[in-house]
Formats: structure tokens, C-alpha cells, sequence
């Protein structure tokens, strides 16, 4: 009689076990019970009881129960007194845990023994359930059997959640799967396994997914060399990689799997280290037509003794660590990983396709839309993009890289600046330059490429809408400066004053569509304060005021006399009231101005012919020489203002700008 809490020993059954787990449990267990009887024609019956429920429209009822069924040795005394012990060493040789039976509790709601075994004086048969208290045999019988046949029938009875799988053949092939290192061992004889509704009905054997009727389910790729060396000196560790096509996969994904003790305990996407594994792969039927074209995955199958030695318990992982670890010389991932390289090497010219087909798309997407990153495209390591990649993934993957190269560059700036030996700086420094060039020009061109963007959004700032109307003046002020905005909150990369004079680009304060006493008063559509290279001071009076009034495309009303909208005379308001000194910038200082303060006024609208008329007749301005401006000197206020129409402001950016897009070759 035991006395083991069995119920928190289920309990504490760690992640890494599924459904499957205690039926692989069972059948190896029937495995080796036939190994023990050393019988030649071992057969193993895996029974599929279903239940009663009707399902709709005709389906297959769920799978509630499995019965498995062998000709090994049974449960004599010593197997049932190790059935009795937890921790059994009992079969410690071939890999056991003396737990595995625990692992049925879990995912069924009973565990049932039936078993007829030979004594010295003659055979009996031994029945018993798996407690769920303290005892791990109850309910047990013992009774004469003189004419049954030796072996076992274990019961797993009424699943606690509902069977991912109905299909006997879907099942079939998922041990198969879990399995297949006891059908590929060349030097094991693996008894006949076969699976049926619990009739007896549509029994397939499995190991013919191998080696006969069925092998056309699974094909193994034969490798020049699927051995990996893993370690160094007295912790090195050998292992052995096995490659298989799975066919007709059911939207699975190709696999890499651990091997222990000729059962798999882990299986882990290949496609984390190898992304082109993340699709299926399809292969063509031959020319005589005697396949046909289907689909196929990839399933790596990894043996060797360091698996056997450092399998889990419940066999649902390994005692070391997933990724690296000082305590552990070696690493699943890192096993994996050798393992997805040698199914990647198998596949040869379909995984070499996959990358060229990925490269080609990379090179779309930096010649359609991204050029500023040709440089690092010449350079750049694709295996940890995804297949398929969006363009935000392959963005994402030269982000990295130009980070990575940055930091490599300051870290050898810093080292060849703290060397003391002007010879190695001589020679380092050619290097050094040639690779901070690269990075700083990928920069440059991703911003010139930017600025095509925006001069094309602009141009379409002002044409006719699909109703026949302009946009709204706010439309084009938000490309050239946001809307109640200031310098403050809006960096100067995430403005385009450089639209209308390139020297805005660096401005100390910048005041956008606000009210400049903070209040309800006027306010001018953008106000600036310019820095010129040979001032020093910020808010100072030898500091040059910029100030920007916008009028909607397709309007010249504010011509007209009774207009209050006249743009000119807003700006010489503006200018006035500044000088007067009544406003202030948004941490609070005087806004500082002189008699010799210069200001600039710029009125960007439509010259239209009546516009035209006014500023000639009314205004006095003098038109520029192309015609798409015209221009005027305030002297008593220190004010130069040029009234431009929205085309001559595209068309002089575009001309600035042009000879780089040439360069570019996006012109």
C-alpha cells in the first residue's frame, strides 16, 4: 500500500504535457512490455471509444476514451509493485521516469488496468484503478486466468476537456509524429502498432507511415552530415539531426523536435531561427504523373545522450534552460538552432529560392521607398527577417542594423581617440571616415527623399478638390508649420519652413496661428525669430522677427476695399504692436525689439490678376522679375515684405531641392 498525495502530485505536472502525453506514455510503456517478454511479433491495439453524443449534421462523435492494448509481459508483481512506487527505477534503463502514469490523471478522469501475467504456477489476471487520494493502486483483483492471453489493457477513461482531434487517421498520424524514433532506428524492430475505433473498424498501423502503404504521408531527406558538436572540452556533447517531410501537414508548421529516450518531448517552430520555414513548402508530382502536387512540411528530429540524461519528469521539457545559462554548457535553443541550420542546409535550393524571393522584395522597398537606406542594404544580414516581410518589418530590421552600425562606429571613434600612438590613428582614421560618411549620407538621403514627399503634398495643397473647391488655407499652413503650435512642442524636423527659405530651418522661437498676448487678440498666421550665424543672443533685439500670413488658394477678396482681411496691412499691425512691446514670448520674457530690429513679412496667397492690380496700384509693391511675387521696403518700420503666390513657393522649393533629387534619382 502506498501513501502518496496524488492529487497534488498531479497538481504540480508542469507545463510542456498535452492531451497526447500519458497515450505516448502508454504506448511506450506496452513498447517495452513487449521488450521484456522478448517477443518476436509484438503487437500494440490502440482503441478509440467515443461518446454517445450525436454530433450535428452527421460529424463523428468526440473521442472520450482510449483503450491500449499489448502482448507483453503484464502486470506481474514487480511491474505492479513499481506501479505502485512513485519515483519507480524500475525501468530506469530504458529511459523511465517512474512517473509518467501520473500524467493520465491529469487529462482523464480515470486510469484502468487489466492485465493476465504468468507466475510458477500457471497465470493470472490482476485488475486495479489509479487512485486520486493517497493510494496509487485501488479497487485491486487477482484472480486464476489459466487460458487468457499474457499481456495488458490500460484504460483512459473520459476525457476532461474536449479531444483536439477526431479523425482515427489524424490521430494516427500525430503518434506517428511523437513516435517516430522507434519506427527509423534501423536496428529496432518495433512491434506492429495500430489504432481503430473501438470495434475494431478502419485500424491503421502506424508504423506504415514509414515503411509501407503509407509512406507517402512521411519521407525522410537523407543529409550529408546530421551530426552537431555542441560544448567544449569534457562538457562537449554530440547529437544526431534527422530530417523528415511531413505531407499533407493540416496547417502545422515545420518543426524542430528533442528526443528523448525515443519518444519527443519538445517541438519548436523552425521558422524562429530559419524564417523561411514559416509557410509550407509544396512539392510537384513526377513527369509520369504517378504523384501528385502537394503540400509538405519540415519536422527535425534531434537525439542524443545529453536529451536522455536531462529529460523532465513528466517529459514535457529538460533540465536545462531554454537560452543561456553560466550553470549549463548547452542550451535548447542553441541545440534547435544547429538542428534548424541542418534542416535549412537539407532543403537546399527551396530555402535558397525563399531568400532570393525575401532579398528582391528588400530591394523593392528601398528603390520604391526608401533609397536613404542603399548603403546599409549592401551590407545587411536578411536571415532574422521575416519571409514575406511588411515593409514595416523590413524597416524595422534597417533600423536595427543603422543603430547597430552607430553604436560599432562610436565605439571605435572613442577607441582610436584614446589611442597614444599617432601612427594607428593615421591608419584607422580613413576607415573610421569612410564608414561614418555611409551612416551620415543614408541620413541625408532619407531626408531629401522626405522632402519630395512633402513638396508633392504641397503642390496638392492648393489644387481644385474632386468637388470643385480649394483646400482651406489651414490645409497648406499645417504642411508648413502645425496649427497652434509652437517651437517649443514641435521640433524643427517636424516643420517645413524650409519650403519657403531654407535658413527657417533653424529658428530660435517659431509662433503659430496663436493669439500673441495669449488672449483673443489678432494673431499672425506664423511668426518667427530668426538666428543669424553672426548674432550670438536668442530673444535679442539685433535678432531679426519673421512674420507669415497665409490666404486660402483660389481667394483674392481680401483685395477688395472694404476688405479687413488685407494680409499687408495685418503684418504692418503686427510689427507695430510687437515694437510697442505688448506681447511676449511663451516662457514669459519681453519679446525683445530695437529701432534697428529688421522684420521680414511674407504673404503667401493667389495672384490673380485683380491681386495683381492692388499691389501695384494700391499697395505700391514692385513685382519680381519671373512675376510670381512682388516685393516692398517699409523704411519708418524696418520691414521688408513680399507678397508670393503659392506657385512660385512650390516651384522655388522644388528648384532648391532639385539638383539632390536628381542625385537621388527620384526626379
Amino acid at each position: 500500500m502506498s501513501n502518496v498525495n496524488v492529487k497534488r502530485a498531479v497538481e504540480n505536472i508542469r507545463s510542456g504535457t498535452n492531451v497526447y502525453t500519458p497515450l505516448v506514455e502508454t504506448i511506450v510503456n506496452a513498447i517495452q512490455a513487449i521488450e521484456a517478454a522478448s517477443i518476436e511479433k509484438g503487437r500494440i491495439d490502440i482503441l478509440v471509444r467515443r461518446s454517445n453524443q450525436q454530433e450535428l449534421e452527421g460529424g463523428q462523435p468526440p473521442v472520450e476514451s482510449f483503450t491500449v492494448i499489448d502482448n507483453g509481459i503484464g502486470f506481474n508483481d514487480e511491474n505492479r509493485d513499481s506501479f505502485d512506487t512513485l519515483y519507480s527505477d524500475h525501468k530506469i534503463a530504458q529511459g523511465g521516469k517512474g512517473f509518467g502514469r501520473f500524467t493520465c490523471l491529469k487529462y482523464f478522469d480515470d486510469l484502468l488496468i487489466e492485465s493476465v501475467f504468468q507466475y510458477e504456477e500457471g497465470r493470472k489476471k490482476r485488475a486495479f484503478k489509479m487512485g486520486k487520494q493517497t493510494d496509487i493502486i485501488v479497487n485491486e483483483s487477482i484472480e486464476e486466468c489459466p487460458y487468457g492471453d499474457i499481456g495488458s489493457r490500460v484504460t483512459m477513461r473520459k476525457v476532461k476537456r474536449a479531444f483536439p482531434d477526431k479523425k482515427v487517421k489524424t490521430i494516427a498520424r500525430t503518434l506517428v509524429e511523437r513516435l517516430l524514433p522507434y519506427f527509423i532506428d534501423a536496428d529496432y524492430q518495433c512491434p506492429e502498432i495500430g489504432i481503430s475505433e473501438e470495434d475494431g473498424t478502419g485500424r491503421i498501423i502506424l508504423n506504415d507511415f514509414v515503411s509501407n502503404q503509407l509512406a507517402a504521408m512521411i519521407k525522410e531527406i537523407p543529409l550529408q552530415d546530421g551530426r552537431i558538436v555542441l560544448g567544449s572540452g569534457d562538457k562537449e556533447q554530440t547529437f544526431q539531426v534527422r530530417v523528415f517531410k511531413l505531407y499533407s501537414p493540416r496547417n502545422q508548421k515545420s518543426k524542430i523536435s528533442l528526443v528523448a529516450d525515443r519518444r519527443e518531448v519538445t517541438d519548436t517552430a523552425i521558422h524562429s531561427f530559419v524564417p523561411e520555414f514559416v509557410d509550407e513548402f509544396f512539392e510537384e508530382g513526377s513527369s509520369e504523373g504517378e504523384e501528385r502536387d502537394r503540400n509538405y512540411i519540415v519536422k527535425a528530429y534531434v537525439f542524443g545522450p545529453y536529451l536522455d540524461a536531462n529529460v523532465s519528469l513528466e517529459r514535457g521539457g529538460f533540465d536545462f534552460p531554454k537560452g543561456e545559462d553560466l550553470l549549463h554548457p548547452i542550451s535548447q535553443a542553441e541545440i534547435e538552432q544547429a538542428a534548424a541550420y541542418i534542416a535549412r542546409d537539407a532543403l537546399g535550393d527551396t530555402i535558397t529560392a525563399r531568400q532570393e524571393k525575401k532579398r528582391t522584395q528588400v530591394r523593392s522597398y528601398v528603390e520604391d521607398s526608401a533609397p536613404w537606406h542603399r548603403t546599409i542594404a549592401e551590407d545587411i544580414d536578411l536571415s532574422s527577417m521575416p519571409y514575406n516581410p511588411t515593409p514595416e518589418q523590413i524597416e524595422t530590421v534597417f533600423q536595427r542594423e543603422k543603430f547597430s552600425q552607430e553604436v560599432a562606429i562610436r565605439q571605435q571613434v572613442d577607441k582610436m581617440l584614446s589611442e597614444t600612438d599617432a601612427a594607428g590613428l593615421k591608419d584607422g582614421l580613413p576607415k573610421i571616415l569612410d564608414q561614418i560618411s555611409r551612416t551620415s549620407r543614408s541620413d541625408l538621403i532619407h531626408y531629401i527623399a522626405l522632402r519630395k514627399h512633402v513638396l508633392t503634398l504641397f503642390g496638392k495643397s492648393f489644387e481644385l478638390t474632386d468637388d470643385l473647391k480649394y483646400p482651406s488655407e489651414g490645409t497648406v499652413h499645417d504642411i508648413i508649420f502645425p496649427r497652434k503650435g509652437d517651437s517649443a512642442a514641435t521640433a524643427y524636423d517636424d516643420h517645413n519652413l524650409w519650403i519657403i527659405d531654407e535658413r527657417l530651418n533653424f529658428t530660435f522661437f517659431v509662433h503659430s496661428d496663436k493669439p500673441l498676448d495669449g488672449g483673443t487678440s489678432e494673431r499672425p498666421d506664423i511668426l518667427v525669430f530668426d538666428k543669424p550665424v553672426l548674432f550670438r543672443g536668442d530673444n535679442e533685439a539685433s535678432n531679426p522677427i519673421t512674420v507669415f500670413e497665409f490666404k486660402k488658394p483660389g481667394r483674392d477678396d481680401f483685395a477688395n476695399p472694404s476688405s479687413k482681411e488685407d494680409p499687408v496691412q495685418q503684418i504692418v499691425r503686427y510689427v507695430n504692436s510687437i515694437k510697442k512691446g505688448k506681447f511676449k514670448t511663451p516662457k514669459g520674457r519681453p519679446i525683445q525689439v530695437a529701432e534697428n530690429t529688421p522684420f521680414y513679412g511674407y504673404v503667401m496667397c493667389e495672384i490673380t490678376e485683380k491681386v495683381k492690380e492692388w499691389l501695384k496700384m494700391e499697395k505700391d509693391f514692385t513685382p519680381m522679375p519671373d512675376g510670381g511675387g512682388w516685393f516692398k521696403w517699409f523704411g519708418n518700420n524696418n520691414l521688408y515684405m513680399e507678397v508670393l503666390s503659392w506657385d512660385k513657393v512650390l516651384r522655388d522649393a522644388e528648384m532648391r531641392n532639385r539638383v539632390f533629387f536628381h542625385k537621388l534619382g527620384i526626379d
